[in-house]
């Protein structure tokens, strides 16, 4: 089996205990509102129940989008909904993505406003290896010597093999947008949620904040 699918194998198999796991939180039926920010349809593909799905991503993801979900162009720091607009509002490694610290406290206020309960997953900043270049340590080091390192070789450009365009829109993404989060900074964006530490060899890989 080549590295990639061993790879996208072992995610996939992360995902859908996940979603199980979403599931039994919320009691999960086929007349939940829900709400995906920043998501597609694979997370939903692996789930045993399908809710009154709507997807929310920025405009380039359309073409990834069922036909049987609602899909709207958005943006998760402004979301065009009303307050508690949806039983639940649902999101997996997203936030970490939107920029800086008051962009993600605005994505967290977002959440807590639309969603009369909410599920936000991120990756663990702690945990050894970052999962969006899956080289380990790399996210520890001061950004200088991350952009200096990245540039030359990460373990996903060995895995994926992307074409030229993408490793480099995927690396400059990477390094000047992704801001990981550990369990403090989580708690300080969702006052009053819990915490579900996901594990992985004893040690936190994700955290979700859950209310």
């Amino acid at each position: 089996m080549a590295a990639n699918q061993w790879l996208e194998g072992a995610l996939r198999g992360f995902r859908r205990r996940r979603m199980r796991r979403f599931e039994r939180t919320f009691a999960l039926t086929e007349a939940t509102r829900v709400l995906d920010v920043g998501g597609t349809p694979l997370n939903w593909s692996l789930a045993s129940v399908r809710p009154r799905l709507t997807l929310l991503n920025m405009p380039r993801a359309q073409e990834r989008a069922e036909a049987a979900a609602r899909w709207v162009a958005g943006d998760g720091r402004r979301l065009p909904f009303a307050d508690q607009s949806f039983d639940i509002v649902f999101s997996n490694s997203v936030i970490e993505h939107v920029g800086t610290p008051e962009d993600q406290r605005a994505f967290a206020r977002e959440v807590a406003r639309v969603g009369v309960h909410y599920w936000v997953q991120t990756p663990n900043r702690w945990f050894p290896v970052e999962l969006h270049l899956l080289t380990p340590f790399l996210h520890y080091l001061p950004r200088r010597w991350q952009a200096v390192l990245a540039r030359r070789l990460t373990v996903w450009e060995m895995v994926a093999r992307p074409r030229p365009d993408q490793r480099t829109y995927y690396i400059e993404h990477y390094l000047k947008d992704i801001r990981l989060l550990d369990a403090r900074a989580v708690r300080s964006l969702f006052p009053g949620a819990r915490l579900i530490r996901e594990r992985f060899l004893g040690m936190t890989k994700s955290l979700i904040a859950v209310r």
